[in-house]
């Protein structure tokens, strides 16, 4: 039984390695470019659309809504981040119903690099919102003293991103596959979608995280009125 599917190689030449992680990763990306390209080459702008258009339209009007609820007001600009990071994470876990298939989301190396996404996207977009000096100034709030706790917390909750979505993901791996190994088929078919259902929510709330922190970037704090501003109102 493998832990990763780091431990799975296709090919080796000294130490450059090709294992399961890079293929299923890079494999899935290709499936998103080409779904993606297949999905949207017929859209229509006129009022007579397909119930396939119909439905994308649903499904990316809701995807806008949450970012919008999560406190980005211009949710427009973050669909794109935030969108990728929720189709790859979720469909890395629903190929699992493919023989063979390891989801790479079950590797460390894949996880951190998710999170690392996140931890280069939330600067930014709080820079392209705030601009360099609003950004940095965020770090010093409400005292100098902030400043290194704040930069703590950037690294602490990337580490967290990383970690929870490697632990959650590789558990279900594993679950499943000590099932399979001591009982019959009925369990582990239950608990594969099980795991298909469990890698949503992780796709879920990633992405819902990712919107969180950058939410926090970009916030513009408000000015306080001034005395005789508000003397005279």
């Amino acid at each position: 039984m493998r832990l990763s599917p780091d431990e799975l190689i296709f090919w080796q030449h000294g130490f450059v390695k090709l294992n399961a992680t890079i293929v299923f990763t890079w494999g899935l990306m290709l499936i998103l470019v080409v779904g993606s390209k297949l999905i949207t080459r017929k859209l229509s702008m006129g009022l007579q659309r397909s119930r396939w258009q119909n439905l994308l339209e649903i499904v990316v009007s809701s995807i806008l809504t949450q970012i919008e609820e999560v406190g980005l007001p211009d949710p427009q600009k973050y669909i794109g981040f935030i969108g990728t990071l929720f189709l790859f994470v979720a469909a890395a876990s629903l190929c699992t119903i493919i023989p063979g298939y390891e989801p790479p989301t079950g590797s460390l190396s894949t996880t951190a690099a998710l999170a690392l996404c996140v931890f280069v996207a939330v600067p930014y977009f709080g820079i392209a919102q705030q601009g360099m000096r609003g950004y940095l100034k965020s770090y010093i709030e409400p005292t100098v003293i902030m400043l290194p706790f704040n930069l703590i917390s950037e690294l602490s909750r990337t580490l967290a991103l990383a970690v929870r979505l490697f632990g959650n993901m590789m558990s279900g791996a594993m679950i499943i596959a000590i099932l399979l190994t001591i009982t019959p088929f009925l369990f582990p078919i239950v608990m594969t979608a099980l795991g298909l259902l469990t890698g949503m929510v992780q796709a879920y709330i990633f992405s819902i995280l990712a919107a969180v922190y950058i939410a926090a970037a970009t916030r513009v704090s408000k000015r306080k009125p001034a005395p005789d501003a508000v003397a005279k109102a």
